[in-house]
């Protein structure tokens, strides 16, 4: 039986983040959604130490796989894939794949040099998940 991706999906923007909920639904993928950065790190596990008790930790999920947009309040989601790949022993494999609605080369660069596994333009697409899974599970 093929493995369940389970994908964490942060948006700041609530109607890119039900889409990007439902397309990755669709392509049979778990879902969890986060409004933000902080929030998607809280997650992950990786939230303030002193805002976090040690029950909490136990509540650590597993994603196979993080979705983020490029431009968010508070933490963007460059800030976000660098603290996933230089911060996290344990996280660093999980591949991050940041999407925006601009396509700024220098911007897209910074992403793939920082560790970033693809930079997709928004809004995403069924053709893209379905290329995105593909290259993740070696089909």
């Amino acid at each position: 039986m093929e493995e369940e991706l389970h994908v964490l999906a942060v948006d700041d923007n609530l109607i890119d983040r039900k889409l990007v909920e439902r397309i990755l639904k669709i392509s049979s993928c778990k879902v969890t959604t986060a409004e933000n950065g902080i929030r998607a790190l809280e997650y992950l596990g990786l939230g303030d130490p002193q805002q976090t008790d040690s029950s909490s930790t136990n509540n650590v999920m597993k994603v196979n796989l993080i979705i983020t947009d490029y431009c968010m309040p508070g933490m963007t989601g460059f800030e976000l894939l660098k603290i996933v790949k230089q911060e996290s022993s344990n996280l660093k494999e999980v591949p991050v794949v940041i999407l925006s609605s601009e396509n700024i080369p220098t911007r897209v660069n910074k992403c793939l040099a920082s560790g970033a596994q693809m930079f997709m333009q928004k809004p995403l697409k069924l053709s893209d998940v379905e290329k995105l899974k593909c290259q993740l599970l070696n089909c």
